[in-house]
């Protein structure tokens, strides 16, 4: 598998991801409670607040800016500011938020780690890492093409 091609998937699953926000988003509380934000967010979400839609919505428009760097990167798009940093920037922070999932339910009593399920934890950790996987690779595999 080419570097252009593992950017392209991690293009794709960072717009995915972005997309899913969306449709919390519209799918209002109980999409919330489902995909792990916390009761507190989808408590506001049933009081009406843009709270939590702002919040949502600031994450989806990074995942999207997180995909276009993957197809800059993959040669799909113009090449976008920084280019390499970028990338690098954006596979730390999957793997980082990755692996962080994987201690912080253990080891902290924050409400904002508590207020998720060890599972949302592990799920959305192992999904993070899986990303970070397809970021990292197609970097490798690409380095002498990127700008």
């Amino acid at each position: 598998m080419t570097g252009t091609t593992q950017l392209t998937i991690a293009a794709s699953l960072s717009f995915i991801a972005a997309f899913m926000h969306l449709l919390i988003i519209w799918g209002g509380a109980n999409w919330y409670r489902f995909f792990g934000a916390g009761e507190k967010m989808a408590v506001l979400a049933e009081e009406g607040s843009l709270q939590p839609a702002v919040i949502t919505l600031f994450i989806a428009g990074v995942l999207t800016v997180f995909g276009l760097y993957a197809l800059s990167g993959a040669g799909i798009i113009l090449e976008l500011p920084l280019l390499k940093l970028g990338l690098c920037l954006i596979t730390a922070v999957y793997l980082l938020r990755g692996l962080a999932g994987f201690v912080l339910p253990f080891v902290s009593n924050h409400p904002a780690v508590k207020d998720n399920s060890t599972t949302f934890w592990i799920v959305s950790s192992i999904i993070c890492c899986i990303f970070a996987g397809f970021y990292l690779l197609g970097i490798i595999n690409s380095w002498a093409q990127l700008g």
